[in-house]
């Protein structure tokens, strides 16, 4: 399948070939939830979202398990700075040693990504070696825009789309934001655990709620009303920042949307399954369940074949696939009728 995929993308130099497969392996081994995403992308286009996230997965790898000050987060430190380096002329001279930066840099020139986008989310990542927790979801948002959002533009050209970019634009940023709340609620524990409050502290104060009652709960193994409150409310704003993002999948490219549809519907069952397991994220993590993921991904397939077989014969007319039910928590896991395929 990897020879296919670079074959139909045009990729054909065997270093860049390797480069590919390299970003293919970090996304198949670390993210699986896109990973089975980005299988009902149209071929030709999976190499450069593999190459998009493949890049993102080996920055935070860097960065993960480093907050605060000390000699490992130093190096984490210089380690950033190369990579840094190591990106800025990767992207100015197409070329690097780097095998992941060299399939970034290969992709950035392919579809025409701005440069700048790169340079934002590496600083999100500087900021994640010393920053433990976030004053206000303002402060988090700033943080989320080069952690996430920038995720989502870089996807865009490579997505496509049938509304003008720059209009389509806020929603694929607003749903990198979504995708990366969803992972801040069910990860409090383990964030906790490396040190990390993703989770804006007035949020939690308005509930009575701070790190050391966290930290309480965690190492006990014990529930605390306070606390599953301030969760319930960030559930809901992600909710919110879901219902933000809907609109911008029916301004994809339709080949590319059973992709992003299939995303949005398993990032956001994170929620439901938060919710189903009492939000007990403290004490285990929520996973949404096997035959959930199954039936989302056999939907998004016929869905994907459906696409595909519509931008190849436009004028045949073909049966659209029934939409899924929406889970049982979930006001954001089916996106409205009009932006299905």
């Amino acid at each position: 399948m990897t020879d296919r995929e670079l074959e139909a993308a045009g990729v054909r130099d065997p270093a860049l070939r390797a480069a590919y497969r390299h970003c293919r392996a970090l996304n198949a081994r670390h993210g699986k939830t896109y990973f089975l995403a980005t299988r009902l992308l149209p071929i030709e286009r999976r190499p450069a979202v593999h190459a998009l996230y493949g890049f993102a997965r080996w920055a935070d790898d860097i960065v993960d398990d480093a907050p605060g000050a000390g000699p490992d987060t130093a190096r984490r430190a210089t380690v950033l700075a190369a990579l840094r380096r190591c990106l800025d002329r990767g992207l100015r001279e197409g070329a690097s040693r780097e095998p992941v930066v060299l399939a970034l840099a290969d992709t950035a020139r392919r579809y025409g990504i701005e440069h700048a986008l790169f340079g934002d989310f590496m600083a999100a990542m500087r900021a994640d070696l010393t920053v433990t927790d976030y004053a206000t979801y303002a402060d988090l948002r700033g943080y989320m825009h080069g952690s996430a959002a920038v995720i989502g533009l870089q996807m865009l050209p490579v997505l496509g789309t049938v509304a003008p970019r720059e209009e389509a634009a806020p929603y694929a940023a607003a749903l990198g934001v979504a995708f990366q709340l969803s992972n801040f609620l069910r990860d409090v524990g383990e964030d906790l655990d490396r040190g990390r409050v993703y989770l804006p502290a007035d949020l939690l104060a308005g509930h009575g709620v701070d790190r050391d009652l966290l930290r309480w709960s965690r190492d006990t193994g014990r529930h605390e009303p306070r606390i599953t409150a301030a969760l319930r409310e960030f559930e809901a704003l992600t909710r919110g920042v879901y219902r933000q993002a809907a609109p911008g999948l029916g301004m994809l490219h339709p080949v590319s949307r059973p992709c992003i549809r299939t995303a949005f519907v398993l990032y956001g069952g994170i929620l439901d399954a938060v919710a189903r397991d009492g939000y007990s994220v403290l004490h285990r993590r929520a996973v949404v369940r096997r035959r959930r993921r199954a039936a989302v991904a056999a939907d998004g397939a016929v869905r994907a074949v459906t696409a595909r077989l519509r931008a190849r014969h436009p004028s045949r007319r073909l049966a659209v696939p029934r939409p899924l039910p929406a889970p049982a928590h979930g006001t954001v896991c089916a996106p409205p009728a009009k932006e299905a395929v």
